[in-house]
């Protein structure tokens, strides 16, 4: 029986990877923050699927966190499969007004924790020679973000970083894949201050139930990269072939406070 780690999966994206995988048999290991919120997923997949998950509360956003996650499943003799790093937030404003405190905790769980992950576990799949790392990056890692600088540069972070550390390993039968969707239905945009935005003021999103469909099954797959929507496969793909300049200014139009 195979064991997922996921972080961030007290809700969103997270919380329906948690219960897919739990649907395919798949024991489970969950981690974010909020404890209480993990322990009553835990009862409720356990229940209904009858597999094992473990919890973990832990603010990924600490440093060291991520060794501390590894050292406890260590501890408890529980190998990792499936590792999903999908903990993460932004943040909405000018960056010269917004909070160094927010933007480096933002960093740290975007970035460094998720670094950190991906290579504790690595190391034991590639002595296994199987396992698949999902990284949750986004539509945004595509370009820069005017208002959201920070977190716009961490997503493509994660896409980059994803993408080379699969071509490294996938000769020893391992894939990462970097799940970008677009806006979604979460948590995600009242975390942000993204709710009067124009990328999601008055529009109708994908709820993070497909997104998570969508990432598991490519996942699976072994694909690399992984575009949630043809309209964002379409837009992402388009701005290799439009001048940065242009691109930066068209991402801030969308992204400015609707009136």
């Amino acid at each position: 029986m195979a064991t997922a780690l996921i972080t961030g999966a007290s809700n969103g994206i997270g919380l329906e990877l948690a219960k897919i995988h739990a649907s395919k048999g798949d024991n489970l290991v969950l981690v974010a923050r909020n404890k209480e919120k993990l322990d009553a997923l835990k009862t409720e997949l356990e229940n209904q699927y009858k597999i094992v998950v473990y919890t973990i509360g832990k603010d990924l956003s600490a440093s060291n966190s991520a060794q501390e996650v590894y050292n406890e499943t260590n501890q408890q003799n529980i190998q990792v499969d499936y590792l999903i790093n999908n903990a993460g937030f932004g943040d909405f404003g000018m960056f010269a007004e917004t909070s160094w405190e927010k933007e480096l905790q933002m960093i740290n769980l975007n970035i460094t924790t998720l670094t950190q992950f991906t290579k504790l576990y690595l190391k034991d799949m590639v002595k296994r020679r199987s396992g698949k790392i999902m990284n949750v990056a986004s539509t945004a890692a595509f370009q820069s973000g005017p208002t959201m600088a920070v977190y716009y540069a961490t997503k493509s972070y994660v896409l980059n970083f994803s993408e080379a550390v699969d071509n490294e390993v996938r000769e020893k039968g391992i894939t990462i894949t970097a799940l970008c969707p677009g806006p979604t239905e979460s948590g995600f945009q009242a975390a942000a201050a993204l709710e009067d935005s124009g990328l999601v003021k008055g529009k109708k999103l994908p709820n993070a139930k497909d997104v998570a469909a969508y990432g598991y099954n490519a996942m699976m797959k072994g694909k690399t990269v992984a575009i949630h929507g043809l309209m964002n496969s379409i837009l992402a793909n388009s701005v290799r072939f439009m001048p940065r300049k242009l691109v930066v200014m068209v991402t801030r139009k969308m992204q400015d406070k609707v009136k």
